[in-house]
C-alpha cells in the first residue's frame, strides 16, 4: 500500500511538472504570440475575435455533454463506453457546429457586428475537431500520460499562434489571422491525439453504456455551462454596451490577469482529477493534497499578484505597447483576484474527482449569476467598473467552492486558512519591498523595461531567499512534502539527462 501511494504520488508530482511546463511553455509562447500580434492588429479585430470564440466555447460544452470527463472519472470502463463516446462526440459537435452556422447571422446582428457572422461560420469548424478528439484525451488523461500531452497542447499552440497567426497579420489579413490560427491549433491537436492515443473507433449505439457516462456527463455540463458563462459572460456585455474595440482591450488584460492563474491553477486541476479520482474514497488523503495543493498555489500566485497590481503600467507598455494603455487599471483590479481565479481549479477538481457533480454545478451558476449581476452594473462606469464586478464573483465563487472542498475532506477552516498564512507573509514582505523600489526607478526615469526587469528579478530573489532563508514563516509545513517531491523528480530528470548526452 506504502509503494503504491508513493507511486501515485509520483505520478502526481511528475504530472504537476509536465502540465506545468506545458502550460508554461505555452505562457511564453503566448506572450511573444500577444507582443507580436498586438502590433499587427487592432482592439477592434482582437475584440471580433474574443466575441467569436467566446460564443464558440460556450456551444461547445454542448457538443460534447460531458463524455470526456466521464470517461476519466468511471472507475469501471468497459469497450462499450469508449464506442458511445466516440460516437456520441461526433454526432453531438456535428449537430452542434450546424446549428452555430445557421445562427451566426443572429449573433452578428446582435452585436451589430457584420464581419461577426463569416467569422463564426469560419471558427466553428473547431467543433469537428473537438468532436473527434475528445474520448483520446479522455483516455490520455485516465491512463496519466501527462508528459505526452503537455507535448501535444504546447505544439498545437504553437503551431497556431506561433506560426500561422503572425505571419497572417504580417500579410495584412487582420482578424482572419487568427481565425486561421485557432483552427490550425485544433487540426493539428486533434490529429495528434487520434494518432497518439488510439482506440476503437467504430460507432456504437447503446443506451445503457450512454446513460452511464450521460449521467456525470449531464451534471459535469451543466456545471461547465455556469462557469464558462461566469468566465466570458463579461465579455459579451462589454461587447454589447461597450463595443469591440473596449472588449479588445479588456480581454488583453484578462489575459495578462489569467495566464499566471492558468499556469499554477489548470496544471494542479488536470493533473489532481485523475489521480484523486483513482483514491476518491480515501477521505484523509483528499484532504491532505487539498491542503498541499492550496498552499502551493498560495505561495506561487499571491505574490505574483502584488507584483502585477504595482508593475501594471510597465506590463502593458512593454508586452502591448502604447495604444494599448487603456488595460492598465482594468489589470490592476483583476489582478487582486489573481490567487481566487487559480485556486478554485483545485477545489473544482476535488469535486469532480468525488463525482460531487450536482453540488458544483449550482454554486457555478451562482458564480455565473453574480459574474453577470457584477459586470452590468459595473458597465456603467466602464471597463473599471466591469472589473470591479468580476473581482466581486470571483472572490465569492473562491469561498463557495472552498467550503464544498472543505466539507468533501472533513478540513477545517481554521487549516484552511493556516495553509494561505506563509503566503500572505510572504506577499507583504516582497509586495513592500518591490513598491519602494519600482518607485524610486520611476522617479529616476527608468524606461519602462527596466523597471519591469528590475521588479521581476527582486521579487524572485527575495522570494526564494526567503523560502531558504525562514522556511517556517514564509514556506510552511504543507508544501515541503510537494517540493521535496519535485526535488526529487527534477534531480531524475537531470541525472538522466546527463546520462543520455555521455
Amino acid at each position: 500500500m506504502v509503494t503504491k501511494r508513493r507511486d501515485l504520488s509520483k505520478a502526481t508530482v511528475s504530472g504537476v511538472l509536465w502540465t506545468s511546463s506545458n502550460l508554461g511553455a505555452q505562457s511564453i509562447m503566448q506572450l511573444v504570440s500577444i507582443v507580436i500580434l498586438a502590433r499587427l492588429l487592432s482592439p477592434n479585430e482582437f475584440g471580433v475575435f474574443f466575441i467569436a470564440t467566446a460564443v464558440l466555447g460556450f456551444i461547445a460544452i454542448f457538443s460534447m455533454l460531458g463524455v470526456g470527463p466521464a470517461i476519466v472519472q468511471r472507475k469501471e470502463l468497459e469497450e462499450r463506453h469508449i464506442r458511445v463516446g466516440f460516437t456520441l462526440s461526433l454526432a453531438l459537435s456535428a449537430a452542434i457546429a450546424l446549428g452555430i452556422w445557421a445562427a451566426a447571422p443572429l449573433v452578428s446582428a446582435a452585436f451589430a457586428t457584420p464581419e461577426l457572422s463569416r467569422v463564426i461560420r469560419a471558427a466553428c469548424l473547431m467543433l469537428a475537431f473537438q468532436g473527434a478528439s475528445t474520448v483520446a484525451q479522455s483516455l490520455a488523461l485516465r491512463n496519466l500520460r501527462f508528459r505526452w500531452l503537455a507535448i501535444v497542447d504546447a505544439a498545437s499552440f504553437a503551431a497556431g499562434f506561433v506560426v500561422v497567426a503572425p505571419i497572417l497579420a504580417w500579410l495584412g489579413h487582420g482578424v482572419w489571422a487568427l481565425v486561421a490560427a485557432f483552427l490550425a491549433q485544433h487540426l493539428v491537436r486533434m490529429i495528434a491525439l487520434l494518432k497518439g492515443q488510439p482506440h476503437d473507433k467504430r460507432l456504437l449505439i447503446h443506451v445503457g453504456a450512454a446513460l452511464d457516462l450521460l449521467y456525470f456527463g449531464g451534471w459535469h455540463s451543466l456545471a461547465q455551462v455556469g462557469n464558462y458563462l461566469a468566465r466570458q459572460v463579461d465579455k459579451l456585455i462589454i461587447g454589447l454596451s461597450l463595443g469591440a474595440e473596449a472588449l479588445g482591450i479588456y480581454g488583453h488584460a484578462y489575459q495578462l490577469m489569467y495566464a499566471p492563474a492558468r499556469l499554477v491553477g489548470k496544471a494542479q486541476s488536470r493533473v489532481l482529477f485523475p489521480t484523486m479520482a483513482a483514491v476518491q474514497l480515501e477521505r484523509q488523503r483528499l484532504m491532505r493534497a487539498y491542503r498541499t495543493g492550496v498552499a502551493a498555489c498560495a505561495l506561487l500566485i499571491l505574490p505574483l499578484s502584488i507584483a502585477t497590481i504595482i508593475a501594471a503600467p510597465e506590463i502593458v507598455l512593454v508586452l502591448l505597447g502604447p495604444r494599448w494603455i487603456a488595460a492598465v487599471e482594468p489589470l490592476r483590479i483583476l489582478a487582486l483576484g489573481m490567487m481566487f481565479r487559480s485556486s478554485y481549479k483545485i477545489s473544482d477538481a476535488i469535486a469532480r474527482a468525488t463525482g460531487a457533480v450536482a453540488a458544483r454545478a449550482w454554486r457555478q451558476w451562482l458564480f455565473a449569476v453574480a459574474t453577470v449581476a457584477g459586470a452590468l452594473i459595473g458597465q456603467v462606469w466602464g471597463l473599471e467598473g466591469v472589473a470591479v464586478g468580476v473581482l466581486c464573483a470571483i472572490t465569492f465563487n473562491f469561498f463557495m467552492m472552498a467550503e464544498l472542498s472543505l466539507r468533501l475532506t472533513g478540513m477545517s477552516w481554521h487549516a484552511f486558512g493556516a495553509a494561505h498564512r506563509p503566503a500572505v507573509q510572504l506577499s507583504f514582505v516582497v509586495g513592500a519591498a518591490i513598491w519602494a523600489f519600482a518607485g524610486y526607478l520611476r522617479h529616476l526615469g527608468a524606461t519602462p523595461f527596466i523597471v519591469l526587469a528590475a521588479i521581476a528579478a527582486l521579487a524572485t530573489i527575495l522570494t526564494l531567499g526567503l523560502w531558504r532563508l525562514f522556511p517556517r514563516s514564509f514556506l510552511g509545513t504543507e508544501a515541503e512534502p510537494i517540493l521535496s517531491l519535485i526535488d526529487s523528480k527534477l534531480r531524475e530528470s537531470w541525472a538522466s539527462v546527463a546520462r543520455g548526452s555521455r
